[in-house]
């Protein structure tokens, strides 16, 4: 089993990374790949999971993300992509407030994740998070065509990665026409952005 991948970023796209470690290409699904920039040299805690048809990497920009990523995995409900959709949200200390307090409202509002979910959520963490807590901060880290940037390519690709996450094509809708006036520097910017509008 991996524990972490130490190179350089050879591809960045909406759902994951490539990592390229002394010539052989590692493709790693990460909460937020526009963190990451090409050739830019990284080190990627990772996660392996194996099925009969497919071996994946899942891949964290330090120890105690992966951590919680292995805390939310653990419970009922909750697979590695629902793992990572809830991680693309910087608000980490958020997420485990909110389980602490069972706070159910601002749970589901992360991609599959219900009411039972939530409720589950609550049910197998509470208590059981404190140990992340010093680690964890807030600055970690009906089909139809989502709207545009409008020619910009970095809120595009910052609207690809949260459909990518699981993100309904309506409810990016509604938070585009915020993300086109938010003066964001890069994809990660807009990206951020875009999840703090759809989990408030």
């Amino acid at each position: 089993m991996y524990e972490y991948l130490r190179g350089t970023v050879a591809a960045v796209t909406p759902d994951h990374i490539v990592v390229d470690v002394h010539g052989v290409g590692y493709l790693v699904n990460t909460a937020n790949p526009y963190r990451y920039t090409v050739d830019e040299q990284v080190t990627i805690y990772v996660y392996q999971a194996v099925s009969d048809s497919a071996q994946t990497l899942y891949g964290f920009s330090d120890y105690a993300e992966k951590q919680l990523f292995l805390k939310l995995i653990a419970v009922s409900g909750i697979g590695p992509k629902s793992a990572l959709a809830i991680l693309a949200n910087p608000d980490h200390q958020g997420l485990m407030l909110a389980i602490k307090t069972n706070d159910v409202s601002f749970l589901t509002k992360f991609p599959g994740v219900g009411k039972k979910t939530a409720g589950q959520l609550v049910l197998d963490l509470q208590g059981k998070l404190d140990d992340l807590a010093p680690a964890e901060t807030p600055d970690l880290f009906e089909p139809e065509t989502v709207t545009t940037g409008e020619g910009n390519a970095q809120l595009d690709d910052a609207l690809a990665a949260l459909l990518a996450l699981g993100y309904r094509e309506t409810a990016i809708k509604k938070v585009t026409p915020k993300l086109r006036q938010f003066a964001g520097h890069d994809t990660n910017d807009y990206l951020s952005e875009g999840l703090r509008l759809l989990t408030k």
